[in-house]
């Protein structure tokens, strides 16, 4: 179990690789909304408020200049992470997932590990995922909610098949909640589940057919 966690953590990790800026103002329908998800609206003072919380940590690191060029695009990432979340929340509920806070005070604690201590760990996923101190414990959450959910779908994420199996049902659940994205940000795709022209490796890798994802080595 130790050993599957810990790949999820840096399986996932593309969650939060770059996609551009978002500009802050809403659509005409959904004044103030980035994107409404299952009939609720994620504001832009939400993504605005998760930009500000990892621009503050990153200006108390002593990498603070080349990490904030880095995550120039940091944006657009957090609301594709926070249209993920819902997405894998449905996914999860059709499939009687559920997350315990116990299970993710152990994966913290077994990060915590991993990274030499709770400074390693919010240095480590503040650079290299652009999470912020008080983010850590919902991307931990996350991991734990891809693992499970692919282990009721009795699919393994390491093979082609698996992949598929994990990649219908987070389609299956996108489509569902109709996921609508303000024009200015972009547009969701169902069946890759991210924004356009967003690219996350991990999600492609899910889901692709099964032949081709084997072709790209996933």
């Amino acid at each position: 179990m130790h050993r599957r966690r810990r790949t999820a953590l840096t399986v996932s990790a593309a969650l939060f690789t770059a996609v551009p800026l978002l500009a802050a103002c809403g659509s005409q329908a959904h004044p103030g909304a980035a994107a409404v998800v299952g009939g609720d609206r994620i504001t832009v003072a939400t993504v605005q408020g998760q930009v500000a919380e990892v621009r503050q940590a990153q200006d108390t690191s002593k990498q603070a200049a080349q990490i904030t060029d880095q995550s120039g695009q940091l944006g657009r990432a957090k609301l594709h992470g926070l249209i993920l979340d819902r997405v894998l929340d449905k996914a999860s509920a059709d499939a009687g997932v559920t997350v315990t806070r116990a299970e993710i005070q152990q994966m913290r604690q077994q990060a915590v590990a991993q990274y030499k201590g709770e400074d390693g760990l919010r240095a480590a996923v503040l650079q290299e995922r652009w999470i912020a101190p008080d983010q850590i414990d919902a991307f931990l959450r996350e991991q734990i909610q891809l693992t499970k959910l692919g282990q009721a779908l009795g699919a393994d994420p390491t093979t082609p098949a698996g992949t598929k199996v994990l990649g219908d049902a987070l389609t299956k659940a996108s489509k569902a909640l109709k996921v609508d994205v303000n024009p200015r940000f972009g547009a969701w795709d169902n069946q890759q589940i991210q924004l356009a022209e967003y690219k996350a490796p991990w999600i492609t890798q899910v889901t692709k057919p099964a032949q081709s994802a084997a072709e790209a080595g996933a």
